[in-house]
């Protein structure tokens, strides 16, 4: 069974057109599905839609039709007590690796936050006085998964390059084991050497736990690297969709050329 599903989804949303408020659609009609343990890329040039349909898989926007199955569960519709666990199945890893990190919180705080929220896996309530030495042994466990070591914890964001804020960011996503990664261009404010290691850390992590991602990504040769499969949008609407070797070697649609063609290849090596 797919662990996502999107099914004939559309969201609009009001903009002003002089003096009148018109409805603009953002997103029209896309179904698709994601298989655990896969990683679809979904690619696109800015505007294409990319971000809002991850946002209705993550619950934090609902769609004006159609629907959304996270794990069994249509998200739109859930109970506080299904969003509370969904929330655990899905993390996110967002675009700008500093505006994701709260500035006034350290490493340590910001990597044991969702446990204090969600609790520990060990049956450790949130919010019962969870012993610190034992936060602080599965924060270091979670750092040095991601490539970092327990001298940052008591670090704030400031101090870190890009790519090591990222590094953090993709811990605090890991903290609660989730089933599925949503990472929105999470390379593209980085340097390209800087980004290459990351995504070749996404890959090692996908192997290590059994991980399923959806990529969000404007750079076909990103998407190519690390996806199964691949999905192509354009001004909202699914142009194509196929397994990521097929699809970049005889892509259908103009537009899918043109995308291959308009991003270099990136050093990636191998992971």
């Amino acid at each position: 069974m797919a662990l996502v599903e999107v099914n004939a989804v559309w969201k609009s949303c009001p903009r002003r057109s002089g003096f009148r408020t018109e409805q603009h659609t953002v997103v029209e009609d896309v179904s698709l599905s994601i298989e655990p343990g896969e990683t679809l890329g979904l690619v696109g040039e800015s505007g294409s839609g990319k971000t809002t349909l991850a946002r209705m898989i993550l619950g934090l926007v609902e769609p004006t039709r159609g629907t959304v199955i996270v794990d069994g569960v249509d998200v739109a519709r859930a109970s506080h007590a299904e969003l509370h666990r969904l929330r655990r199945q899905m993390q996110p890893v967002f675009q700008d690796p500093y505006a994701a990190l709260n500035p006034r919180m350290n490493v340590f705080d910001i990597v044991t936050e969702p446990w204090l929220i969600h609790g520990l896996d060990a049956g450790i309530e949130a919010g019962k006085g969870t012993p610190r030495t034992t936060l602080r042994a599965r924060a270091i466990e979670l750092l040095v998964q991601v490539g970092l070591d327990e001298s940052v914890l008591a670090r704030h964001p400031h101090e870190f390059s890009g790519g090591q804020r990222q590094r953090i960011n993709i811990a605090r996503a890991l903290a609660l084991r989730p089933k599925l990664l949503i990472l929105d261009e999470p390379v593209s404010a980085l340097d390209v050497s800087v980004g290459a290691q990351i995504v070749n850390l996404l890959r090692q992590l996908q192997r290590d736990f059994g991980l399923t991602y959806l990529f969000i990504s404007h750079s076909m040769p990103l998407v190519r690297y690390l996806s199964t499969r691949i999905a192509v949008m354009e001004h909202g609407r699914l142009v194509e969709t196929g397994e990521a070797v097929a699809l970049c070697a005889a892509p259908r649609q103009p537009y899918t050329r043109q995308l291959l063609a308009a991003t270099p290849e990136l050093p990636l090596g191998v992971a």
